[in-house]
């Protein structure tokens, strides 16, 4: 078993974070691993939309510490080594995402803790069971957030909340992220996967052209005057107008039956 599995099924792609027995704690090579289903999940027109979840009680503790301090070093590494490290890891899959068209979901099964929360932020929605928590724990430690928690987090609850999370690295429940903003819905435990599928499918079953569109037009947007993000509309309108997307879309509409998609 893989300490991070790729399965695709029904045009959505799953991550599975796969080491319950360590709160699905990661590694450098869950992460390369993590990146390259991302990559291989764009790049294949099956998938629609990716949900990133954790096996077991929890979605993810952050990273492995354990064995990174158990594991021989020949040679302490220089302070330019630490930080190309970031690079190399955690960082390469917070600047993967923004290639990524389809929708990612963080399915948030139990605790997100510090990196682990990081990771839920990186995803465009996150979807909480009942029994999630959810903590920038760095401060505890000494540390400073150091896998996107500064930039996402106050563009997502904004800069006072995320300051006092980040600043006092307390837990904040479900019902409470909720209510906050910090997760787009909360279901109980025991049909929590149930129900997260059928949210994926629920924009699976969209036309992945005006999908992925969206997607891009939205968070371009984040970082342009309104005359800029108009103009970047007009052009994807005129895009996706001509694509086999809009006349199934079209059709369907008129006919009162779902649509057949191909992603064209």
């Amino acid at each position: 078993m893989s300490d991070l599995e790729y399965s695709v099924k029904d045009h959505i792609a799953t991550l599975l974070l796969n080491r319950p027995a360590k709160k699905n704690a990661f590694t450098d090579g869950m992460l390369q691993q993590w990146r390259q289903s991302l990559l291989d999940a764009q790049d294949d027109p099956a998938v629609r939309v990716i949900v990133v979840t954790g096996a077991g009680d929890a979605f993810c503790s952050g990273g492995d510490l354990g064995r990174r301090t158990s594991e021989p070093q020949a040679v302490e590494p220089t302070i330019l080594e630490r930080k190309q490290r970031f690079g190399k890891t955690t960082h390469s899959v917070a600047l993967t995402i923004p290639h990524i068209d389809k929708p990612i979901i963080a399915a948030v099964n139990g605790a997100a803790v510090g990196a682990g929360m990081d990771m839920a932020l990186m995803c465009d929605i996150r979807l909480a069971a009942r029994s999630a928590r959810f903590a920038e724990a760095y401060v505890r430690v000494g540390l400073i957030p150091g896998n996107g928690g500064c930039y996402y987090l106050p563009r997502i609850v904004g800069v006072a909340r995320a300051l006092e999370l980040l600043l006092t690295g307390e837990f904040v429940g479900a019902e409470e992220a909720l209510k906050i903003g910090l997760v787009n819905q909360v279901y109980d435990d025991d049909k929590f996967l149930d129900f997260v599928y059928a949210y994926a499918k629920r924009i699976a079953s969209m036309p992945p052209v005006a999908v992925a569109m969206i997607k891009r037009a939205v968070y371009q947007s984040l970082t342009c005057d309104l005359r800029t993000s108009l103009e970047l509309i007009a052009s994807q309108m005129t895009i996706v107008q001509t694509t086999d997307d809009y006349r199934e879309a079209i059709a369907a509409y008129k006919e009162k039956r779902p649509g057949n998609y191909k992603g064209s």
